[in-house]
C-alpha cells in the first residue's frame, strides 16, 4: 500500500481501529495467560512479556526480509536510535504495563492506559511544529482526565501505584516511543522498526525474567493459545501502527485511541467477568473516550 492510500481517512480509519480493538483484547488476553502459565511473581510477568514479543519480532522482521529480499539495514548512525526505540517501546513500557496489569483489573488497567492520548497531546506540542496545543485539546485533555480519575470514585485507596501508577508509566514509554519510532522511520524500513524493536526488547525482558527466576517449567495448551494470540496481535497491530505514524500526524491517527478501553472493558467482561456496568466505569469509559474524540478533532480531516 502506498503513502497516498495511507493518508486517505478511510483507510487510516480503518487500519487504527483494527489496531486499537486487538490492543484492547490484549488486556483479557494477557490475563487469561497469567491464569494458564501460573504467574505470581514479577520475574514470571516479564519472562511472559518477553516471550510474547520476541516471538512477535521475529515473525514481523522475517516477513519484512521476504518483503524486501534482504536482511536487515539499519544505517549506523541509526543504531543508537534503534537501541532507544526498542529499550523504550518493548521493554520499558512492557515491564510497566504487564506488572502493572497483574495488580489491576483489565478495565481499570485499560481507563488508565488512556491516558496515553492525553500525554501524546502534550508532548507532541514541544515536540512537534505540526501539532501544537489547541484550546480544544486541552478541553479534550481535561475532560479525559477526568474521566480517569472518575475510576477512582470508590476511594483513592482503591488504587495502587505498582498497578494504575505503573499503567500510566507504561503509558508515558508508549507515548515517547511512538515518537522515537516515527523518527526511526526516517532511515529504517518500518517493518524492520517494528521487528527488531519487539524482538530486541522482548529478550532484554526474557533476559530480565530469567534473572531474576521467572523461567516457566510447565506449558499448557491454554497458555500457549493465549501467548500465541498476544504474538498475533503484537505483530498486526504494531506493524500497521508503525507504518501509520510514518505517514500522519501522531494525533490524527490517535484519536482512534479511545476504542481500547470500550473494547478492552466490553472483553474483560465478556471473559474475565469483571462487572463494568458499576457507575464509576460507565461514567469513566464516556468522559475518556469524549476527551480522546475532542482532543483530536482539530486533526481529524
Amino acid at each position: 500500500m502506498n503513502k497516498s492510500a495511507l493518508t486517505k481517512s478511510t483507510v487510516v480509519c480503518f487500519l487504527a481501529v483494527f489496531c486499537n480493538l486487538l490492543w484492547g483484547s490484549a488486556y483479557p488476553g494477557v490475563k487469561i495467560g497469567y491464569e494458564a502459565f501460573s504467574v505470581n511473581t514479577v520475574p514470571e510477568t516479564i519472562f511472559f512479556a518477553g516471550l510474547r514479543f520476541t516471538a512477535a519480532g521475529l515473525i514481523v522482521t522475517l516477513f519484512g526480509m521476504a518483503k524486501n529480499k534482504s536482511l536487515p539495514k539499519i544505517p549506523a548512525k541509526s543504531i543508537p536510535l534503534m537501541a532507544a526505540v526498542s529499550l523504550v517501546y518493548t521493554t520499558l513500557q512492557y515491564v510497566f504495563f504487564y506488572i502493572g496489569l497483574s495488580n489491576t483489573s483489565g478495565t481499570n488497567g485499560s481507563i488508565f492506559n488512556s491516558t496515553t492520548t492525553f500525554m501524546a497531546v502534550i508532548l507532541s506540542h514541544f515536540v512537534y511544529k505540526n501539532d501544537k496545543i489547541t484550546k480544544r485539546k486541552l478541553a479534550g485533555c481535561a475532560i479525559g482526565f477526568a474521566g480517569v480519575l472518575a475510576a477512582t470514585a470508590s476511594g483513592i485507596e482503591s488504587i495502587s501505584f505498582k498497578g494504575e501508577g505503573f499503567i500510566v508509566l507504561g503509558a508515558l514509554m508508549f507515548v515517547i516511543g511512538s515518537m522515537l519510532s516515527k523518527k526511526a522511520t526516517e532511515s529504517i524500513d518500518s517493518f524492520y522498526i517494528t521487528g527488531l524493536n519487539l524482538f530486541f526488547g522482548g529478550a532484554v525482558l526474557i533476559a530480565i525474567g530469567a534473572i531474576g527466576g521467572g523461567v516457566f517449567t510447565a506449558f499448557t495448551a491454554q497458555g500457549m493459545g493465549a501467548l500465541a494470540y498476544l504474538c498475533f496481535l503484537s505483530v498486526c497491530a504494531y506493524t500497521i501502527w508503525t507504518v501509520l505514524l510514518k505517514y500522519n500526524p501522531v494525533g490524527k491517527i490517535s484519536v482512534f485511541n479511545f476504542i481500547i478501553p470500550v473494547s478492552a472493558a466490553v472483553l474483560s467482561a465478556i471473559f474475565l467477568d469483571e462487572d463494568i456496568f458499576q457507575l464509576k466505569y460507565l461514567v469513566s469509559l464516556l468522559l475518556v473516550c469524549t476527551g480522546i474524540i475532542v482532543v483530536n478533532k482539530d486533526t481529524v480531516k
